[in-house]
């Protein structure tokens, strides 16, 4: 059975987040800000830590209190109460999309942009349907082959948000050359085929495609695949990072600034633009018509 509260959670965590941050930096305890709003101690702490609803007329009375009466903190906080319990498209697909998962579904559905590294793989926001149940299929450890097809299908599907006719996603994508290399037995011109979308999404001005030459410098993307997930005012970057178990959430300022300069180190150890188009075409032209 889907698990409904999944997406809800996660938007009720980042809410509750910033409601304690506020009312930490007002200087009021939990007791002192209930009795302000005419609530019990237990309410305002289930608030806070995601573990119940918040109307969103509340929202504005409430950033009140803490002094927060700025439009651009109040109406995104309102937006994101609205939102806490509306279900994302993925929850139709159960519990083949694992909780983690579904959270990162989530927060890419949210975000204004994503710079992301991947050292042996296209990333999942450009694979071709073809693509993705190959690599599915071999990464996707003791899974059934309708829940590989599943997997392609959701990850197809979450490419959406690239082409969405208001704000698409903005996206930063540096891989390396290893990874255009890849080979299908099965498949021979499945590569081609990668090779040619990815050559048509480098056209979308919302996207930016580098490649990191067989041939680069060190860098801090050598240590493994990361994603910097950006969202608007007033919404903290949060960082993803993956494995074959799936993945976690780097969310600590600092710690999210170290990833942010990897990511521009990694920029400036790949191929520009231009010669990366350049390498992905020669590629696509090797692989046969």
């Amino acid at each position: 059975m889907p698990n409904a509260r999944a997406v809800p959670t996660l938007r009720r965590r980042r809410l509750g987040e910033a409601l304690r941050k506020y009312r930490q930096a007002a200087g009021l305890s939990l007791d002192q800000a209930a009795r302000a709003m005419g609530w019990d101690e237990s309410k305002m702490s289930r608030i806070e830590t995601a573990k119940a609803r918040m109307r969103p007329q509340d929202v504005a009375p409430l950033l009140k209190l803490y002094d927060v009466t700025d439009h651009s903190v109040v109406a995104p906080l309102e937006a994101l109460a609205k939102d806490a319990g509306k279900q994302g498209w993925w929850q139709s697909y159960g519990d083949v999309v694992y909780l983690s998962y579904k959270d990162y579904l989530t927060l890419e559905s949210d975000a204004e942009s994503i710079h992301t590294y991947s050292a042996d793989l296209i990333p999942g926001l450009l694979q071709t349907g073809a693509y993705a149940r190959e690599i599915i299929s071999a990464t996707a450890i003791n899974r059934t082959p309708e829940e590989v097809a599943a997997l392609a299908e959701v990850r197809k599907t979450r490419q959406a948000i690239l082409t969405a006719p208001k704000r698409p996603l903005k996206l930063w994508a540096v891989m390396h050359e290893a990874a255009l290399h890849q080979r299908f037995a099965s498949l021979p011109a499945l590569m081609r085929g990668q090779l040619r979308h990815l050559l048509d999404m480098a056209d979308l001005p919302n996207i930016t495609i580098q490649v990191m030459p067989l041939t680069a410098t060190p860098h801090p993307g050598m240590l493994g695949l990361f994603s910097v997930v950006r969202f608007p005012h007033p919404w903290p970057t949060v960082v993803d990072l993956e494995n074959i178990r799936g993945g976690y959430f780097v969310e600590g300022t600092d710690d999210v600034k170290v990833f942010e300069s990897s990511f521009d180190r990694v920029v400036a150890a790949a191929l520009s633009v231009d010669d990366s188009r350049e390498l992905m075409r020669n590629l696509m032209e090797r692989n046969g018509p």
